[in-house]
């Protein structure tokens, strides 16, 4: 099944992450993290770009003024891209100056929820933090080994939230404020058959899609918590997905090549086709207020 898998990008990105659809620009952004690098791919023209950073960058999310937020190494960052420029806002974890921002998505308020990890990840350092459309920040729950992937349900009543390093995912309430409470799991993962739980995306239709680090597929649960199915991926440490194009109905997925030197397509782009999302559509791409 894995040759139906489309590649988008050359295969090589250290850590690709945080793919993100843009509506605004018709073009999915990914990173590198890694690499330090921010790639781009245009649906209309198939063209391939990417900026370079002075650090880490774990993610980018649009802003409703325009430009993006960026989480780095040092912390919260005002990015425009054309010209570039770079704009420190904070560091939420100043006392682990060995963490860094791993994963963030925006949520119907205008706020960026952001995971972090210790780079080593020999430290359960890690938390989930809340940056505010008032650019001031917010810590809301830790310690996490590896904090990865939240997403939302599609009423926004529920946040879904990974510690890829215990190999749980657990899903928080959110109110009509979007205060958090009930914190439960969701799914755990058997490292030994699933690898580890790494980003997700949710569709339309209210399923939650999971990347496997180190099990070579992206799988789709019902809001019970219950495996929907599975799509096999042609490389090993996959690592999150959007959904994209005009219709949300194709999906993007993002890949790693760190400690993988046999795996030709490890750090690629790669897209599922259409026919093996059966039927499932996503999400408009949500901007951060501030």
């Amino acid at each position: 099944m894995t040759d139906d898998i489309i590649r988008i990008s050359p295969p090589g990105s250290f850590l690709g992450e945080g793919p993100l659809w843009s509506a605004r620009d018709n073009a999915v952004y990914w990173v590198d993290i890694l690499g330090h690098k921010l790639h781009r791919y245009r649906l209309d023209d198939q063209s391939l770009k990417h900026w370079v950073f002075p650090e880490p960058i774990g993610w980018v999310i649009e802003r409703e003024k325009g430009g993006f937020i960026a989480g780095l190494k040092s912390g919260f960052t005002q990015l425009t891209l054309e010209p570039f420029t770079l704009k420190h806002i904070g560091d939420p974890e100043p006392q682990h100056p060995d963490n860094r921002l791993n994963d963030a998505k925006a949520d119907k308020w205008g706020r960026i929820w952001a995971g972090s990890l210790h780079m080593p990840q020999t430290e359960k350092s890690g938390g989930l933090h809340r940056l505010e459309a008032d650019l001031t920040f917010k810590h809301i729950d830790g310690p996490y080994q590896v904090a990865n992937g939240p997403t939302f349900s599609p009423d926004h009543t529920k946040i879904y939230h990974t510690d890829s390093g215990a190999g749980e995912v657990y899903v928080f309430d959110l109110d009509a404020d979007g205060n958090e409470s009930n914190k439960r799991l969701f799914v755990a993962f058997n490292e030994d058959t699933d690898g580890s739980p790494d980003g997700m995306t949710t569709d339309a239709q209210g399923g939650i899609w999971i990347a496997h680090w180190g099990g070579a597929r992206i799988s789709r649960f019902k809001p019970d918590g219950t495996l929907d199915f599975a799509v096999p991926m042609p490389a090993k440490q996959i690592t999150s997905m959007t959904f994209a194009g005009p219709n949300l109905d194709r999906l993007f997925v993002t890949s790693a090549a760190v400690d993988q030197p046999d795996d030709k397509e490890a750090g690629t782009l790669f897209e599922v086709p259409h026919p093996l999302l059966r039927g499932h559509t996503g999400l408009p791409t949500l901007q951060f207020g501030g």
